[in-house]
């Protein structure tokens, strides 16, 4: 299952909190099966396939093919000098 580091709970949690919906999290997902690349946006709540993941407050909805890649990675998070949010995806250590 997708880990999240204090930095990315912190910052998903915070990015979520903005939305009106109480169950409203962070979903990802992947449109191409063979590629690494992931969309991320703000959402009112999981898809009905979507897996759940929560930790530090924060929620992650994961797209069925992006919890397949993601199973074993850490999702990392980091706020720019100008507010801007950038996601890292890396191997579990």
């Amino acid at each position: 299952m997708l880990t999240l580091t204090e930095n990315a709970s912190t910052i998903v949690k915070t990015l979520t909190e903005q939305s009106p919906d109480e169950a409203a999290g962070l979903r990802i997902s992947s449109s191409n099966p063979d590629s690494t690349a992931f969309a991320a946006a703000v959402t009112p709540e999981p898809e009905v396939s979507d897996q759940v993941v929560e930790s530090g407050g924060a929620r992650i909805f994961l797209e069925t093919q992006a919890a397949e890649v993601l199973d074993d990675k850490v999702l990392d998070a980091q706020v720019d000098d100008q507010g801007g949010v950038s996601f890292a995806i890396g191997a579990i250590a």
